[in-house]
């Protein structure tokens, strides 16, 4: 079947954007490698999207798969290896199938960024772990370690806290990037300690994490004792398969127009895996509603 949108990436952006080519008639699929709503589902608690007072990333996942399966757009579980553009036809190569359409949204998210360290991977599940909702209630009264200064790390380390026996804040830095009233949450809990101007060398242990090697701006290294650690040093947009299409600037997110429109014609973006300043919810279905109506105007040209 040829569709008139092919979308990559079932998070907000790429729901959103299903919604609106479906609602101008469009025939449309959505392409998905693992799970339906993206970074929204690890939020127990959503308080900062228009319209919905309170509720769990899940549930708002869920109301966004179902309105588009209402709508009658198609799902696909693929994993996309390849776009190759054939005049005006664009040939998506998954693991599993192929998928011809006139044009394509990419909206394919970030990822988890890692520590970088050889051992790392060997302690995934062994007490190392990027989502502190998903794996925190593993750690009740243990001594943990959260990785890194901005919101989310700072959000970890306040959920983390009111479970946790201590909670230790490393950051590379000399400051915190995070929002200051969460901050300040932090320093009025007994349990948490901080430590900046640092960074984590070597992670350590036998059957699971047991330690973390820390070294300062003069080059000493500590050992941390803990039961688990909790990385949140940011996003990796997953955008490697598409950079022969699309330009992207040096930290590999996807430049794009005010119409999310790429360098490519007819190959649009949206989302956390785009260049921008803000990455929220709200940001990510304006990108989806964005780009899916400037693919609908494209489609009107061709």
């Amino acid at each position: 079947m040829l569709y008139d949108v092919a979308i990559i990436g079932a998070g907000p952006a790429g729901l959103t954007a299903a919604v609106y080519a479906r609602r101008a008639d469009k025939s449309a699929v959505i392409i998905e490698k693992e799970a339906f709503g993206g970074q929204i589902t690890h939020s127990p608690k959503v308080e900062n999207f228009p319209g919905i007072i309170s509720a769990s990333g899940n549930e708002i996942a869920e109301n966004m798969v179902e309105q588009v399966l209402n709508l009658g757009a198609d799902i696909e579980m693929d994993t996309v290896l390849s776009i190759e553009e054939q005049g005006d036809i664009k040939i998506i190569k998954g693991e599993y199938a192929e998928y011809s359409a006139k044009t394509v949204i990419i909206a394919a998210g970030s990822k988890h960024r890692h520590l970088g360290l050889p051992e790392e991977e060997g302690f995934i599940g062994n007490g190392v772990s990027y989502c502190a909702v998903c794996d925190g209630a593993f750690h009740a009264g243990q001594r943990v370690v959260v990785v890194g200064g901005g919101n989310t790390a700072l959000q970890d380390a306040v959920m983390l806290s009111d479970i946790c026996t201590e909670v230790i804040l490393v950051q590379n830095l000399d400051y915190f990037t995070g929002e200051k009233k969460l901050l300040e949450i932090l320093e009025t809990k007994d349990n948490v300690k901080f430590i900046t101007g640092s960074v984590v060398k070597k992670l350590e242990g036998d059957k699971g994490i047991e330690r973390v090697i820390i070294e300062n701006t003069k080059g000493e290294q500590s050992a941390i004792e803990t039961d688990g650690v909790f990385v949140a040093i940011g996003q990796q947009p997953e955008n490697d398969i598409f950079k022969n299409l699309v330009g992207l600037n040096e930290y590999g997110y996807i430049e794009a127009d005010e119409n999310c429109l790429t360098k490519s014609k007819g190959i649009f973006v949206a989302g956390d895996c785009r260049s921008k300043y803000v990455r929220q919810i709200a940001t990510a279905v304006a990108d989806g509603a964005t780009a899916a109506l400037a693919a609908c105007r494209y489609l009107d040209t061709i």
